[in-house]
């Protein structure tokens, strides 16, 4: 089932890139006003980048390896097809989100506030970013804001009952949201007002409802 949830995941962070967009535009935006045109910004924007899919990484580790503690405690495998579908339905509730179909998946985004809460004040003393390390600090901290997207993709990882897989599975997602991210630093709100088209967001929508579709269909048949 991991093999192709590794490309599923990939393509969860890359269609949903309009979430990305309006989740992360602000800390892009502003790295991208506040540094000189030309060369010098791109290791900035890699440094974050690099920072926010660490972060992810971590995530995915942490989920995996505390899933893998418990597997001498109980059956994991009821539990992991569960927590399969759990993520599949997630998935498809972002889909409808995407799609501009329904917000229900953001309510869940109220979950991880209290740890935003204390992250957030230490991200604004590294802004504005001038150095390679405090970018790299500043994309670590972001990956930790409260998404239905980062969720959703969290929920796979748990799922994997091992550190390296949980791991491997944000490593894939943070990898499919990098082309937004990357191309926004460079094209900022002309790419912002692309993705905000409503055929280009229904689009995106009905492709990440689909692959939870059939996510859905592959563990009811496994």
């Amino acid at each position: 089932m991991l093999e192709t949830s590794y490309l599923i995941l990939f393509l969860t962070g890359l269609l949903g890139g309009g979430h990305c967009l309006g989740m992360c535009s602000g800390i892009v935006t502003a790295l991208s006003l506040n540094l000189p045109a030309g060369r010098r910004r791109w290791p900035l924007m890699l440094a974050y980048n690099l920072g926010r899919v660490g972060s992810y990484v971590l995530i995915g580790a942490l989920l995996g390896g505390l899933a893998e503690a418990g597997l001498s405690l109980l059956d994991f495998r009821p539990l992991q097809t569960g927590l399969y579908v759990v993520a599949s339905v997630l998935m498809i509730a972002l889909g409808l989100y995407l799609a501009g179909l329904s917000a229900a998946v953001t309510r869940i985004e109220h979950l991880g506030r209290p740890v935003w809460r204390h992250i957030q004040p230490r991200l604004g003393r590294l802004l504005p970013l001038r150095s390679a390390w405090q970018a790299l600090l500043a994309g670590a901290a972001w990956g930790w804001i409260p998404c239905g997207l980062v969720y959703t993709a969290s929920l796979s990882a748990l799922a994997t009952g091992s550190a390296v897989g949980g791991a491997l599975c944000m490593l894939a997602f943070g990898a499919g949201t990098l082309p937004n991210l990357l191309a926004m630093g460079a094209l900022a709100d002309r790419l912002r007002m692309v993705m905000q088209k409503r055929p280009v967001r229904l689009m995106a929508g009905l492709a990440v409802i689909a692959m939870g579709v059939w996510q859905l269909w592959r563990v009811s048949v496994s």
